[in-house]
């Protein structure tokens, strides 16, 4: 069974809609991309247009911000500590948007969306 975006079957007052067509395929969603830790592995996926989206099933390395000096460099990922997003994601360990991560140059929070954009950005802590 796949995952479909379309709007409500029903309108503001409750009142309920009819459906004038059938489904389309630019309305199809997918089931989402959960990021964990190990050797890297990305997807390439067809979206609308000429784009592609890059998701990352595995990462082991992130680019990760001192603000205080103002320098990034790449870090390798070792845990990841907190996941504020799923419970679930924080015991499998489901590398997220905002998700507490430890590298070796230290603790730093998730920055980016490694779900969709395939790729981890962090600012350290």
């Amino acid at each position: 069974m796949g995952v479909w975006h379309r709007r409500s079957k029903r309108i503001a007052t409750g009142a309920r809609l009819r459906e004038f067509r059938s489904k389309r395929k630019h309305e199809m969603g997918r089931t989402p991309t959960e990021t964990l830790m190990g050797e890297p592995k990305i997807l390439v996926i067809d979206s609308k247009g000429a784009r592609k989206k890059t998701p990352a099933l595995r990462v082991k390395y992130a680019n990760v911000t001192d603000p205080k000096k103002n320098q990034t460099f790449k870090a390798e990922i070792l845990d990841v500590e907190k996941n504020e997003a799923n419970m679930d994601y924080q015991r499998r360990k489901v590398i997220t948007r905002g998700t507490i991560i430890k590298t070796s140059k230290g603790r730093a929070r998730v920055t980016s969306r490694p779900g969709q954009d395939g790729i981890v950005n962090a600012i350290l802590i």
